[in-house]
């Protein structure tokens, strides 16, 4: 049954562009990309319990990074690669905190990170040219093949999804993996069965932020100018209620939290004479009350019972 209802979302994913209009088709491509951003997340908390309010901080250092060096002439596959060790190297960094402080004090820490690069992003206008956004990012070209329409481009995105979506999910099955869980569950206990805690905390910051970059350098073409509002807290907030409401620490989380914020809201909004996002915080509040596992948790207690 699993098998049969993944293989009905793959074909509606790659059916559903020749159906929608070009605003379907961006909701279409952005929860596309909120997903790997999503993914990154919850390989951190979801996997390895280590609280991060930064991941939009690391999308907005991927968009940037990516913006800065097409519109430069750069490929971008160049900009991928460099997007991704820089997030990786700077996740390292953050990581550090996580081995001295833990819940609620990671979480100041992190949201300290994400508040830091947002002001850099605002403030330092030789760079990033401050509130004046970056415009004019084009969209890649590969072997003659061009993605620049918008039916193209989500391919392009969802090829990306695809072979992200496989990394992880040999990560999470790899002894990296269940390291990651064993610190999640107990890191004293981990700690005391051989597992490096330190080496893995840092590992999961890394691979979380990599993943938040990757995301960035697609969101960077995908709106095609990006400034510094897009990435403040509020990106943050809206990846770790994807990662909460699909259910964090289950590997198809991330798909289902990103389609209930990115795609919920806006079929609300059709038939809600604009009191949609009250109806949509009214469904959240009461699922992370009843079930804080998430959608997936709750599906996974009905099919117990």
């Amino acid at each position: 049954m699993k098998k049969l209802l993944l293989l009905g979302v793959l074909v509606a994913l790659l059916a559903a562009p020749f159906f929608l209009k070009p605003y379907g088709i961006y909701l279409l491509t952005l929860w596309v990309v909120m997903t790997i951003a999503a993914i990154g997340l919850n390989l951190t908390l979801g996997y390895a319990g280590q609280i991060s309010l930064a991941q939009g901080a690391f999308v907005g250092i991927g968009a940037y990074t990516g913006a800065l060096l097409t519109t430069q002439g750069w490929p971008l596959w160049c900009a991928f690669v460099i997007a991704t060790l820089l997030s990786l190297a700077i996740g390292w960094l953050l990581g550090y905190p996580a081995l001295r402080v833990q819940h609620h004090y990671l979480a100041f820490v992190t949201l300290s990170f994400a508040t830091l690069v947002f002001l850099m992003l605002r403030n330092e206008e030789w760079l990033t040219k401050g509130v004046y956004g970056i415009s004019g990012i084009p969209r890649p070209t590969l072997l003659g093949w061009s993605a620049k329409g918008p039916v193209a481009f989500y391919f392009f995105c969802l090829a990306i999804l695809a072979q992200v979506s496989a990394a992880t999910w040999w990560l999470v099955r790899s002894p990296w993996g269940r390291a990651f869980t064993a610190l999640r569950e107990n890191a004293m206990r981990a700690d005391s069965l051989g597992v490096d805690t330190r080496r893995y905390t840092l590992m999961a910051f890394a691979f979380g932020s990599a993943i938040g970059g990757i995301a960035g350098v697609l969101y960077a073409p995908l709106v095609q100018f990006i400034e510094p509002t897009a990435f403040n807290l509020n990106l943050s907030l809206n990846l770790l209620l994807m990662v909460m409401v699909g259910g964090s620490g289950y590997f198809l989380g991330p798909f289902l939290g990103a389609a209930v914020s990115v795609l919920l809201p806006e079929w609300l909004r059709f038939g809600s004479e604009g009191l949609y996002l009250i109806f949509y915080a009214i469904a959240v509040m009461v699922l992370m009350a009843f079930c804080p596992s998430g959608l997936l948790g709750l599906a996974q207690r009905v099919f117990r019972r």
